[in-house]
């Protein structure tokens, strides 16, 4: 399962995952049902402007932004439909941990445009 959750983003939506991310099976699932969405999350202890200028080189990506809210920094990503976000820290939603020692890549499409759309 995991090689297909690996590849998944890459195969399904054409969106190349991180160099030596690792998936992450459970914030996929809680993301892919919360959001009625198709979602392949990755975590690499690389830090948050590592991996956005990864994403930034990706072809084909339209970069949406980099914030930052009190402790939190995020990029966000688009290809067509498909949103790529980044995350550092990151809340894991199955422990409710905050994780600061890992960067969370989310790659997601929306089953039905607007539904449940954060």
């Amino acid at each position: 399962m995991l090689c297909a959750v690996a590849s998944g983003a890459e195969e399904r939506f054409g969106v190349k995952v991180f160099t030596g991310a690792k998936p992450d099976k459970d914030t996929s699932a809680w993301l892919s049902e919360a959001f009625s969405a198709e979602a392949f999350c990755y975590r690499t202890s690389d830090n948050l402007n590592k991996v956005m200028e990864f994403y930034k080189k990706e072809s084909g990506l339209e970069f949406m932004g980099k914030g930052k809210e009190g402790d939190k920094e995020g990029a966000m990503f688009k290809k067509g439909d498909v949103d790529i976000t980044i995350q550092n820290p990151w809340m894991d939603m199955k422990t409710g941990q905050i994780i600061t020692k890992e960067t969370l890549i989310t790659i997601l499409k929306y089953k039905e445009s607007g539904q449940n759309q954060p």
